[in-house]
């Protein structure tokens, strides 16, 4: 075990070395720009945090940029449905990279293999995230889902903690803040986790599906 943490803490060093380097050379501009890391964002030491040329059964590949998205949302009246996705006119993509800029961690981690997937149990280790449960939220499980929804959806921020998310099914938005107050919508789906640090405000929501089950 403690060779695999030296082993995880060099590769993490030796990115860093290497995302250093980049930025000299290209400037502030690539910080916002399509930067597609092979690990996933935010969290580059992890064996399957993968990129999109990750081979599943059946020759489909997969990575983080297609379980989490990003774009920078309209403004949400009371009377309209906070489950719809909100983009703005003209749409706003954000760039994945720009999570990273916010301090966000985004990754794709293997949702069948969740209780066995070392990669998991590793960055638990390293980030001391030592309890997580798993609920299903869903109009059928939860009494006075409407009501429960729009408290979910009040905006907070955790001033000790970190918020870790790990869809294991379904989908949902976790709304963030940027730097300059608007407004970020990252959509997460099925293989999809991502931890909002401490100190940002962030809201969640269920998406039209009605349906997301996570580890938290």
């Amino acid at each position: 075990m403690a060779a695999k943490k030296l082993l995880f803490i060099l590769s993490v060093l030796a990115t860093l070395v290497a995302l250093a380097t980049t930025y000299a050379h290209c400037g502030e501009s690539s910080t916002h720009g399509e930067l597609h890391f092979s690990h996933g964002l935010g969290l580059p030491g992890l064996d399957s945090c993968h990129g999109a040329d990750t081979d599943l059964a059946g020759g489909m590949k997969i990575g983080v940029d297609d379980v989490v998205k990003a774009w920078y949302m309209d403004n949400v009246a009371e009377d309209e449905d906070q489950r719809l996705p909100h983009h703005r006119q003209p749409d706003e993509a954000v760039p994945l990279a720009k999570l990273v800029d916010l301090g966000i961690v985004a990754l794709w981690l293997d949702a069948e293999n969740h209780e066995r997937d070392e990669n998991l149990t590793t960055m638990r280790e390293e980030r001391g995230y030592l309890h997580m449960d798993i609920i299903e939220l869903t109009p059928e499980k939860m009494p006075n889902y409407e009501a429960m929804i729009k408290r979910f959806f009040e905006e907070h921020l955790h001033t000790d903690e970190d918020e870790v998310r790990y869809c294991l099914d379904g989908s949902g938005y976790f709304d963030v803040r940027d730097e300059d107050d608007q407004w970020v919508r990252v959509s997460l789906s099925k293989g999809g986790l991502i931890v909002v640090p401490a100190g940002i405000y962030h809201r969640f929501t269920l998406d039209s599906n009605n349906y997301i089950k996570v580890r938290v």
